[in-house]
């Protein structure tokens, strides 16, 4: 009954959650092993420290060490069970229909940008480096092919979309992934506790740990490697950002300039087309990603079969000698011919990579196997052969490069092709925000970008995100770049910086998780950042050569987006430092008595605030500006952890605040960056009292276990304990689960420990404790929200006043309040204000 996958039937079926085989844990000095829901195996509060007084978070800070134990038995696994879909994979155990529909979703939402590469990659190299002869056609084919075998399909394909963060990928969520096993973040909030939740997945000490432990403990060390990662994250992150910016304006764009061929028509006329083209796809973005998926995904279907029926026509009728380009020796001769022309036209060949860190970004949206099916069997075939048709045109047409997509489709198919090509720039445009809206939906929770309203359209795929926000903002940058420079070229020499600058970025990151985390072999850490990092700063180079031709545009508009993120980044860990220093000592809460120096109103206060540990100072100012208080204090914590998606029975984490007389509690409310926090402020209600009075029973459970003097083993004493079940039902702790009995509301122990005199007296404590706690439930819940401001110190250097008291304030004020999210009326709210020099 203990393994993994095992039945047990008792009025609904209930799955184990872990497997029986041994584990790691965290034992503290006292020997004591810390279990994933942030309290202690052995003892889930420390007595003698309540009754000082003292925070139980404070035993955070004892000294831990490794060791192997049992199986977890989790108390509140059967919580879980209770909400639908916790912990569902939805790409796992699919039929084959479902697959074939995922196929088909995925064509739409992430291949959308590289299907799009062959409307316009031979027109950018060609307009850099002309054809003088077939052997130029044939290099610029071969160079194209290879690029396409390196860095989408080795690189993306085959590598990078394992380094994924459980399902997430984009440059956060490789940040997160190395947050998790190294402590790099400037954020100081972080709790051993968090290292406890289930998707940090703890790695079982090996002897290739050594590399990485001296690693790790070289990141945790040096100040000055932390910043440089945060910053290698926020600049990729503002180049996804500005990749959403240009992709729309040079897919759609390259795609309308198709009727030059078919239609006599003026650069001016195509700018006006591809304006209204890409208002009209904002305005559709907020529907739901699987449903358009399911609408686009077709499409682009008849898309890539379109490339590959047109290559092959093309082949047959032109010129099937274009085999050859698969040999790389013809890319030595085209830079023998063209030398400093075929440097330059390394940039409009980048561009047949494009899309390719979309597919990693986008991954949130599908799994990885079906990504990679995808692009193996269905897009690189038709792309290799949507390439070698028009190469085999360009063989006999060597002046029809201008547009060489277009020139190349056969007369009587022009115009459906035309038709279809447009459809899928939209699609193009939409994968890349769509992978933007992921980026800055990581990046926020992760406490580097300010808070924007997100939506989630879909109730089944929570990855499924729309930023209404960045979406318009997009849409008029999008619409400035096509105004301003309505030249393909330099579109693509911009879309080219965006792109480059991204995938050196994930290169960086990747090796980096390559050594921490995988802890593979030197050698292929050392070749794989070699050579891609090596043909990356090769094509970069020859982008940046021509950065003077408008395409500095989207440079500034990275920088400024970097400089927004790393304002915000700076202001959040200032003002956090700030509150921690300035936070209520406990002896002052001793002083103050059980009454805390005023009255206790019945009802529960919710005081939210942004410190893990310890007491906020502005709970002191509400004690000041108030007449009264509520009888139960909860200090509400909502933290953001670098996981995707922290499990539901494992939200909540309580600690006891003071003696029991205060009835005063810290709850951190514990989310990953992929969670959606859609429930509103009377379901955040109950969820977070029924996990007190969870808490309040299983603490006293194991205070009556622990004063019972009859164990005869300390493997007794530590698991003969019970889980009270959110049914009713009640199970032993023992491995493996021996009995059921039926919960009667009060505290259920063994009939050994029955005769203990002890045990009314703590059965009549932990009611007259529940009784308090539903009487001010009763009396109702009210939102106390303080709101911290930070303004720098008159003696402060002039960046940091201009830093402080103007970017960050403007920025602050202009983003979106956390309580929003819960929508709670405004009767139920009380705010308190402050600043904090600093």
């Amino acid at each position: 009954m203990a393994e993994e996958g095992s039945e047990r039937e008792n009025g609904e079926r209930l799955a184990s959650m872990d497997s029986i085989e041994s584990r790691w844990v965290f034992q503290d000095e006292e020997g004591s092993e810390m279990d994933n829901d942030g309290t202690d195996t052995g003892e889930s509060v420390d007595e003698s420290l309540q009754l000082n007084g003292i925070d139980s978070d404070d035993e955070d800070n004892a000294e831990q060490r490794l060791i192997r134990t049992g199986p977890r038995i989790d108390s509140f696994d059967v919580e879980a069970l209770e909400v639908p879909g916790a912990h569902k994979n939805y790409y796992e155990d699919a039929t084959l229909g479902r697959r074939i529909i995922l196929i088909i979703q995925t064509l739409g939402v992430v291949f959308g940008d590289v299907g799009t590469s062959p409307l316009y990659t031979f027109s950018v190299m060609f307009s850099k480096a002309p054809v003088n002869g077939n052997e130029d056609v044939l290099g610029a084919l071969s160079l194209v092919i290879y690029t396409l075998i390196l860095i989408p399909l080795v690189k993306y394909v085959l590598i990078v979309l394992w380094a994924n963060d459980g399902g997430e990928g984009g440059t956060f969520a490789l940040y997160s992934l190395i947050c998790r096993y190294a402590n790099v973040s400037l954020l100081p909030n972080q709790l051993p506790s968090d290292t406890r939740i289930t998707s940090f997945r703890l790695k079982v000490p090996s002897p290739e740990l050594e590399r990485s432990l001296k690693i790790k403990e070289r990141l945790e060390t040096s100040l000055t490697l932390k910043k440089l990662l945060l910053m290698l994250v926020l600049a990729g992150t503002s180049m996804v950002i500005a990749n959403g910016v240009v992709t729309p304006a040079m897919s759609v764009v390259s795609a309308v300039a198709g009727l030059k061929v078919g239609v006599s028509i003026e650069q001016d006329q195509v700018v006006m087309i591809s304006v209204a083209f890409l208002v009209i796809l904002f305005s559709v973005q907020r529907y739901m990603t699987s449903k358009v998926g399911l609408v686009v995904g077709p499409a682009l279907f008849v898309w890539f079969c379109s490339l590959g029926g047109i290559g092959i026509y093309n082949i047959v009728k032109y010129d099937n000698r274009v085999w050859r380009a698969f040999n790389p020796v013809h890319i030595y001769y085209y830079f023998k011919r063209n030398s400093t022309k075929a440097w330059y036209s390394l940039g409009g060949c980048l561009l047949c990579a494009t899309g390719s860190e979309a597919m990693f970004a986008d991954l949130c949206y599908f799994s990885v196997h079906s990504v990679q099916l995808t692009f193996l069997f269905l897009v690189l075939p038709c792309l290799l052969l949507g390439y070698l048709g028009q190469a085999a045109y360009l063989m006999d047409n060597h002046s029809d490069t201008t547009h060489a997509f277009f020139s190349s489709v056969p007369n009587g198919a022009f115009w459906p092709v035309f038709l279809i090509a447009n459809i899928a720039a939209l699609i193009a445009s939409r994968a890349m925000t769509t992978a933007t809206f992921s980026c800055i939906k990581q990046s926020t929770a992760l406490g580097c970008f300010p808070r924007l309203k997100i939506v989630h359209p879909s109730r089944k795929f929570m990855g499924q995100i729309y930023i209404p926000v960045m979406n318009w903002f997009l849409l008029a940058l999008s619409l400035v770049l096509i105004c301003s420079i309505s030249n393909i070229y330099e579109i693509g020499n911009a879309y080219g910086i965006a792109e480059l600058g991204m995938m050196m970025i994930t290169t960086i990151l990747v090796t980096v998780v390559m050594l921490l985390i995988w802890q593979i072999n030197i050698i292929i850490v050392l070749s794989f950042v070699t050579i891609f990092l090596g043909v990356e700063l090769t094509f970069f180079s020859s982008v940046l050569w021509s950065v003077g031709d408008g395409s500095w545009i989207i440079l500034v508009f990275a920088v400024v987006l970097f400089l927004v993120m790393y304002i915000w980044n700076y202001g959040s860990k200032l003002k956090y430092e700030t509150e921690v220093m300035k936070k209520m000592s406990m002896d002052l809460l001793r002083e103050l008595g059980p009454n805390l120096g005023t009255v206790r109103a019945p009802g529960i206060g919710l005081l939210y605030n942004e410190l893990a540990k310890g007491v906020p100072e502005i709970f002191g100012h509400f004690l000041t500006t108030l007449p009264a208080v509520h009888s139960m204090i909860i200090f509400v914590c909502i933290k953001y952890v670098p996981v995707p998606v922290v499990p539901q029975n494992e939200r909540f984490l309580f600690r006891r605040v003071c003696p029991k007389s205060y009835h005063m509690f810290r709850c951190i409310a514990r989310y990953g960056y992929k969670d959606a926090r859609k429930e509103n402020h009377q379901t955040f209600e109950q969820l977070l009292i029924e996990s007190l009075e969870k808490f309040i029973c299983r603490e006293a459970q194991e205070r009556s276990l622990e004063s019972d003097g009859d164990s005869d083993s300390e493997e007794e004493s530590t698991f003969s304990r019970v889980l009270v079940a959110p049914n009713g039902s009640v199970y032993s702790l023992a491995v493996p689960l021996l009995a059921d009995f039926e919960y009667k509301g009060k505290l259920v122990v063994e009939e050994s420990t029955s005769s203990d005199p002890n045990i009314s007296d703590a059965e009549q404590s932990l009611e007259k404790e529940l009784s308090f706690l539903r009487t001010a439930k009763e009396s109702g819940v009210v939102y106390l929200l303080g709101h911290a401001d930070i303004r720098a110190r008159k003696d402060s250097w002039f960046v940091k006043k201009l830093i402080i008291n103007y970017l960050y304030a403007f920025l602050k004020k202009n983003s979106r309040r956390g309580i929003c999210n819960l929508s709670v009326p405004h009767s139920h709210v009380i705010q308190v204000g402050m600043t904090y020099m600093v």
